[in-house]
């Protein structure tokens, strides 16, 4: 069985046990609920066994919570992690919150993490209201329930992983995203203010690709590189999670291309501190 795969099925596990806490319910009492051995709750629970969607179903009703099968059918939807195109629609079904689930599971289990941002702040950097205007607007443009602040808890939890002594973060930005704003003008120069304070932090790595640099690869699209093992490419209408190793080292290729003209340390901290400036506020 794959790490990814693993990982995402204890994400799965992780929602499913926090569900039955929240109901009340111990996990021998669900079992009897269900007609189930004590040992399946736990086995599912801990991301031991992979749930049938009746199992699921089964679930959230019996936590009296029929709301959240979407989202949990999702999860289970997005298990494969073979699998190259994983949709939005799937996934969201019941909220972001899921999603966030596996980001957090999926950070982890990574020891380096690399990455491409073209138009907006990487989640693992932004501010609680910088990423809750994200997550407000995405829920409206999908037309799915919004679980804002759950999904901003599960992203902040996520950054916890900034102060792993085991793990590095490399990061390219495009200037691009110092200025597209989405949100008010004051959660933006909070999240510039962020964006700076982070240049130059041990484990850290903030590179940003300034408007008149030559590049020898144009940056078409943001990517995420884990390890060396997966790559997450996001649409608008989907996610390709992509494990084939010439893909791997396409991307791979790709990211060493863009950081040749990245701002690095000063002058990374000039163009972000510029950016701050033209918000115009105090």
């Amino acid at each position: 069985m794959s790490t990814d795969y693993q990982t995402a099925r204890e994400a799965l596990g992780a929602r499913l046990r926090e569900l039955r806490t929240e109901a009340g319910l111990e996990g021998r009492h669900l079992a009897a609920e269900l007609g189930w051995q004590p040992s399946k709750v736990s086995r599912l629970q801990n991301g031991k066994q992979t749930p049938t969607a009746t199992d699921l179903t089964s679930w959230a009703r019996a936590c009296e919570r029929p709301d959240v099968e979407p989202e949990l059918q999702g999860l289970r939807a997005g298990l494969e992690m073979n699998q190259r195109h994983r949709s939005w629609r799937r996934q969201l079904a019941g909220g972001h919150r899921g999603r966030q689930e596996i980001a957090v599971r999926q950070t982890d289990a990574t020891k380096a993490i690399r990455g491409l941002e073209v138009s907006r702040v990487p989640g693992l950097f932004q501010t609680p209201e910088y990423a809750r205007v994200i997550f407000d607007t995405n829920a409206e443009f999908r037309g799915i329930t919004p679980t804002t602040e759950d999904a901003v808890e599960a992203r902040m939890r996520r950054q916890e992983a900034l102060y792993d002594p085991g793990k590095t973060f490399r990061f390219l930005l495009c200037e691009a995203a110092l200025y597209h704003r989405s949100c008010p003008a004051e959660v933006m120069a909070e999240q510039l203010d962020r964006l700076y304070n982070l240049v130059g932090q041990r484990r850290i790595e903030l590179g940003i690709l300034p408007f008149g640099a030559q590049l020898r690869r144009t940056a078409p699209h943001a990517f995420w590189i884990y390890d060396r093992r997966l790559v997450i490419v996001e649409t608008i209408s989907e996610e390709l999670w992509l494990t084939a190793d010439e893909d791997i080292q396409l991307y791979e290729r790709a990211w060493d291309w863009l950081a040749e003209s990245a701002e690095h340390g000063a002058a990374a901290r000039r163009l972000i501190g510029r950016a701050r400036v033209s918000l115009d506020l105090p």
